[in-house]
């Protein structure tokens, strides 16, 4: 125990506890401080860090509980014992309740302070000593942004650290939501390209006569409305990193254009004569087959091979159960500080829902769920109830036997929608998927959708 460590301040307004408390603590090796009232006793833990306050209860205009409060509020971290001459269960549960260590009842002993003293001095060690081991977890299960206890997901760490060493073509393979893109921003900032651009682009949410606009640039009167030079997202990051998102909707002609950029690292503006030299790391990301797309002729079969140098499969989170407790974590922390909110965990029942859903959506979907469970959540735990999940598709697993993971996607997107009414953006969001992937999903397990039917309302065909 290293007591030169634990910095004490004494909160007292009777100058002889003040002395006789900080004496005995100073002869049992502490370094200890004093303070004659509350708002002195404030703005010395506003310019230092203490262990712990022994703060007298009854004191002129700023009270022990007073101090408390501040005290909570700006390093809640610290202990705080509060001491009384009128020591009543009332006093005691307020003090509790507001964040107290504990109490003293004066007068009291200098054996019966040290022991609490030791007490509060061993807890606050093993704090510190669990949570360097909790970060020395949680570097061992992390790639920048992305964590995983998985065997699966640490041989894709392993393998993104050397792809991002390289200069090499990756390609991101995996479900919606599976994190592509934070996988793609990692290897970047892993990369000795971190200091320059990473630039991301969808490739399936512009048209296709804008897509190339917005990858290669335009000259000034190239087309309508082109009223200026202006350059496109392979010349904004230049010397970085490009992102092509969804990289297996693009048309046959921009596969072409892809294509020669790779081979040639030039390109010509839309409506331009000159061409454009960049050095450019390519990272794509796509949710589809693209070997069966080449087979089957949707996707060029050269272009396949120029993007499938470094091929990273991210598997989808309902074969990495192990993790969601980890990401659960990892969430709350992020979500929390967004909606300025303490989030200290979730129930275990609440736990349990969440480790057992099959989440089509993946991570994307999980984050939706819990930001939702934030925002309605009147504690800092979150409940059950909060989670807003639709009745899930395998709540009756028991009684009608095994299914096939596409059979339980099928019944959960069902039972999402029938939630929904049919309101496919409404479904979209919960599931944490665009409408783009719903639609294909709907057509891929027969969820119909009727022509009479406006405004993403939705008809659910029976199995």
């Amino acid at each position: 125990m290293n007591k030169e460590r634990t910095h004490i301040l004494v909160v007292d307004d009777e100058e002889i506890v003040r002395e006789s408390l900080s004496g005995w603590l100073a002869e049992d090796g502490y370094r200890v401080e004093t303070a004659p009232d509350g708002p002195t006793a404030i703005q010395k833990v506003q310019t230092a860090r203490w262990s712990i306050l022994l703060v007298d209860l009854k004191m002129p205009g700023m009270d022990g509980l007073q101090v408390l409060e501040e005290v909570r509020r700006i390093q809640p971290e610290t202990a705080v014992v509060i001491m009384t001459a009128y020591a009543t269960v009332a006093t005691a549960v307020t003090a509790m309740r507001l964040g107290a260590y504990d109490y003293l009842v004066k007068p009291f002993e200098p054996e019966e302070v040290s022991l609490m003293i030791q007490k509060i001095v061993t807890q606050q060690a093993l704090v510190r000593e669990t949570e360097v081991l909790r970060k020395v977890l949680k570097r061992e299960h992390r790639f920048r942004d992305l964590v995983s206890k998985s065997p699966a997901m640490q041989s894709i760490f392993t393998l993104a650290r050397a792809a991002a060493r390289s200069q090499s073509t990756v390609l991101v393979l995996g479900e919606s939501g599976t994190g592509k893109e934070v996988l793609a921003r990692a290897i970047h900032l892993d990369s000795p390209r971190a200091g320059r651009p990473f630039v991301a682009v969808s490739c399936a949410a512009l048209p296709d006569s804008l897509l190339e606009s917005e990858l290669f640039g335009h000259e000034r009167g190239a087309f309508t409305g082109a009223l200026t030079r202006r350059i496109g997202k392979f010349e904004a990051a230049d010397g970085g990193t490009l992102f092509l998102d969804e990289i297996g909707d693009i048309s046959a002609k921009l596969q072409l254009d892809l294509l020669r950029v790779l081979e040639d690292r030039r390109f010509f503006r839309v409506g331009g004569t000159e061409a454009v030299s960049v050095d450019v790391r390519i990272i794509a990301a796509t949710n589809r087959d693209l070997t069966k797309e080449s087979a089957e002729g949707r996707f060029r079969e050269d272009l396949f091979y120029r993007l499938n140098v470094v091929p990273i499969v991210l598997p989808p989170l309902r074969d990495r159960r192990q993790d969601i407790p980890l990401l659960i974590e990892q969430l709350l922390e992020q979500l929390g500080a967004e909606q300025n909110r303490r989030i200290e965990g979730v129930s275990a029942e609440a736990m349990a829902a969440l480790v057992s859903h099959d989440w089509p959506g993946n991570i994307r979907e999980l984050r939706n769920v819990l930001e939702r469970a934030i925002v309605v959540a009147t504690g800092a735990v979150l409940q059950a109830a909060d989670l807003g999940m639709p009745e899930r598709a395998v709540a009756d697993l028991d009684k009608v036997g095994p299914l096939s993971l596409e059979e339980v996607e099928r019944r959960h997107i069902a039972n999402v929608l029938r939630h929904t009414e049919g309101n496919v953006s409404q479904t979209a969001r919960l599931l944490g998927i665009d409408r783009v992937t719903l639609y294909n999903k709907m057509r891929k397990y027969n969820l119909k959708r009727p022509q009479e039917h406006s405004n993403d309302q939705v008809r659910i065909s029976k199995p």
